[in-house]
């Protein structure tokens, strides 16, 4: 059993489909970039200042101190990070700049057990097809870019914009499964477990 420092429904199912048993629990950071920060050193940030966060709840509330796993994704395009579109017109200023072109996704994962916190980077390199406007204007219209980092989830509708990947296709949904299992195994968390 874990605490999972996250409300999103895509980590909770991918936890579920390795079979951890975890609570969610809602943790509320500050997500702004350093002025000069590397992505990977950003998202790496993002993921130790939510599980710390997580962590400082549970003590808050004396809850059992079981250990807290926490995530973070972002998209990065020509060094640039691309969180979750401001409107309707980011979300088609990140669109138009990933069309037609690779760029990555990386998600870090952390864990701590409040006397050790462990962290992972997964990187994925993902292709998109070139896309038309239409298409870019539809999607908006669907709803789905304006919660997700780069403004389009590749479990959803997203999906038709991607050509190609290299790397953690979990990863790019938000939590890389072989890096969380890995994690989960130093702090003798069991996968694979009936939840």
């Amino acid at each position: 059993m874990i605490y999972l420092a996250s409300q999103s429904p895509r980590r909770a199912e991918l936890l579920q489909q390795i079979g951890v048993s975890f609570h969610q629990l809602a943790c509320e950071i500050d997500e702004t970039p350093f002025h000069v920060e590397a992505p990977a050193e950003y998202v790496l940030r993002m993921a130790r200042e939510k599980a710390a966060a997580g962590w400082q709840a549970l003590v808050t509330r004396d809850s059992a101190k079981i250990p807290m796993l926490a995530a973070d994704t972002t998209v990065v395009c020509n060094d640039q990070i691309l969180g979750k579109p401001q409107n309707a017109n980011d979300a088609r200023r990140m669109l138009r700049m990933l069309s037609g072109k690779t760029h990555q996704v990386m998600t870090a994962v952390a864990v701590t057990d409040g006397s050790q916190l462990k962290t992972e980077l997964s990187v994925t390199d993902v292709v998109f097809n070139d896309l038309p406007d239409s298409l870019v204007d539809d999607y908006i219209a669907s709803g789905e870019p304006m919660d997700k980092a780069g403004a389009y989830g590749i479990q959803g509708y997203g999906a038709v914009l991607v050509a190609s990947l290299s790397g953690s296709y979990s990863g790019v949904v938000g939590l890389p499964l072989m890096e969380t299992a890995r994690l989960l195994s130093d702090f003798n968390v069991p996968f694979w477990q009936a939840c």
